[in-house]
């Protein structure tokens, strides 16, 4: 049977994304939308609501039609949500691409996804032209000014009063994917897609009018995209904005700014536990720290939560699924889950050996169903096949199971499992267990193949220090699993690979061990 949610149904307007996110704007008028971190330059509710429809009036002007799709190459700054739902209020989509990419993966993007105009900052000016030759991009428009480039500034023309009319299941936003195999795919987002997530998620993860809130997580990815810029924005708090992840300015905004929620990745979290620069800055302002993208374990969650002296919890999503689908609510939550499923949707965990639902307290795939679910991936249909079934049910590729409570933890990804001697092993779990290991910094684990076993679990460790040695980790490890769970081999690396949403690049690993080999 399907698992349903616990949280009452949602309300979902038949409604445009921005002038549902930009609702209280003009109620809100001077108040601070969006604080760019390093330098303090501010927009207000009233001013960002101006420069969205001047955005989408100066798109009209240069021919941008209903439909059409701009790409968005920036760092995170207050600029960002006025390119983003400028497109919107014009009635276009979004293609938000990562600036850290080559030429040939942005190339890649913007031709799959036909864009028309691209924005970029300077400093990708360069690398943005090469990757455009040969795409339809008819024009580059660069924040600030630089030759070969039509200024950001251009663009703020008559302002455009009202949204372009669209139908709430038009794509509004085009994120890319990674997955596990070949090219990113473009994952369609429909305007209702991300204003049921915002009410989903709100269900749990409401803010007040008085939360700060730090964008330090990627607008480009889904969860910086959705939970922190449109979130926040129709929540009407104010965010400060970080063009990239530093310690000490992360920490430096929350102390000035007197930021009140975090939504981070592992690797913050993880630093937030562990690094010494942590008691150099006040912030006992922070109420509440979120993780997600990638799995957090109980002791890492509930040692941040100790130093922290706030509510550290886990969520749960993707980008298929606008993106969150599970977190707890707000002072019940259980360390190491990712929360009960969040409203308006229904979850079934899946044996996938067998296609049948596994037993009540078992392993198996996560299966998700709710308005929030991807339309389907741009230009590939044998992949939304694969992904999302006849019955709506999308396969999540995560290894889940669900306590008698409902809330969920995920144990791994399905295709990761490494398979020792028959047994199944999860990463991610011992991931977690390196990680509590005081000599510890950063973990890794893949299988590597093995002639009589099949596969073992090899850890690629970042030490903290010379008196740590592989040896000692082992032997950690070894007291605290079962035999078939040791770590059989270790490599002791400068860092471990990771996207910018601080998931383990776990294929660089596969693919570094396979050539090594």
């Amino acid at each position: 049977m399907p698992i349903a949610s616990p949280y009452p149904e949602v309300s979902i307007p038949e409604t445009a994304l921005t002038p549902f996110v930009l609702q209280r704007a003009q109620e809100l008028g001077d108040k601070p939308a969006l604080i760019d971190g390093p330098s303090g330059r501010t927009l207000t509710y009233a001013q960002l609501e101006g420069a969205i429809k001047s955005f989408a009036g100066g798109l009209t002007a240069r021919g941008f039609e209903k439909g059409d799709t701009l790409a968005i190459l920036l760092p995170n700054v207050p600029e960002y949500a006025v390119a983003w739902h400028g497109t919107a209020w014009a009635g276009g989509t979004v293609t938000t691409v990562n600036p850290v990419y080559n030429a040939e993966e942005i190339g890649h993007q913007l031709k799959d996804a036909r864009a028309k105009f691209l924005v970029v900052f300077a400093q990708a000016l360069d690398n943005a032209k090469k990757a455009a030759e040969g795409t339809g991009v008819e024009e580059i428009f660069v924040l600030g000014e630089a030759e070969g480039a039509t200024p950001f500034a251009e663009l703020l023309g008559e302002p455009l009063a009202e949204q372009v009319e669209v139908d709430p299941e038009d794509t509004v936003a085009l994120p890319y994917s990674s997955g596990t195999t070949g090219l990113p795919k473009g994952v369609m987002l429909s305007h209702r897609n991300l204003v049921a997530n915002i009410l989903q998620s709100g269900a749990s993860l409401g803010m007040e009018d008085d939360d700060v809130v730090i964008g330090v997580l990627p607008f480009f990815h889904i969860y910086g995209m959705t939970v922190i810029m449109n979130m926040g924005l129709h929540s009407g708090v104010t965010t400060v904005t970080m063009p990239r992840f530093d310690l000490e300015q992360f920490l430096s905004i929350i102390q000035d700014h007197e930021v009140t929620r975090a939504y981070v990745v592992p690797p913050i979290a993880l630093a937030l536990a562990k690094h010494p620069l942590v008691d150099e800055y006040d912030v006992s302002s922070l109420t509440l720290v979120l993780s997600g993208a990638a799995p957090l374990g109980a002791e890492l969650e509930k040692a941040c939560q100790e130093r922290l002296g706030c509510p550290v919890v886990q969520g749960y999503g993707m980008t298929e699924t606008s993106p969150v689908s599970h977190t707890a609510p707000r002072g019940q939550h259980k360390p190491g889950t990712i929360g009960p499923v969040l409203p308006n949707m229904e979850c079934r965990i899946v044996d996938p050996e067998t296609g049948e639902d596994a037993e009540e307290g078992g392993r198996g795939e996560l299966w998700m169903r709710g308005p929030n679910i991807m339309k389907g991936y741009l230009n590939n249909e044998e992949a939304t096949r694969e992904t999302i079934d006849d019955d709506g049910w999308l396969h999540t590729g995560d290894v889940a199971v669900v306590d008698s409570d409902g809330y969920f933890s995920i144990v791994d990804r399905v295709k990761e499992l490494i398979k020792y001697k028959g047994f199944q092993v999860a990463p991610a779990e011992l991931e977690a267990l390196l990680l509590t290991h005081p000599g510890c910094a950063d973990a890794a684990v893949i299988p590597v193949p093995d002639e009589e076993a099949g596969e073992i679990p090899k850890a690629f460790l970042v030490l903290k220090d010379e008196q740590t040695t592989p040896e000692d980790v082992q032997r950690f490890v070894a007291e605290r699993v079962s035999t078939y769970k040791q770590i059989r081999a270790v490599e002791v690396v400068d860092e471990i690979p990771k996207s910018a949403s601080g998931k383990i690049l776990r294929r660089v690993l596969r693919d570094r061990e396979t050539a090594g080999a």
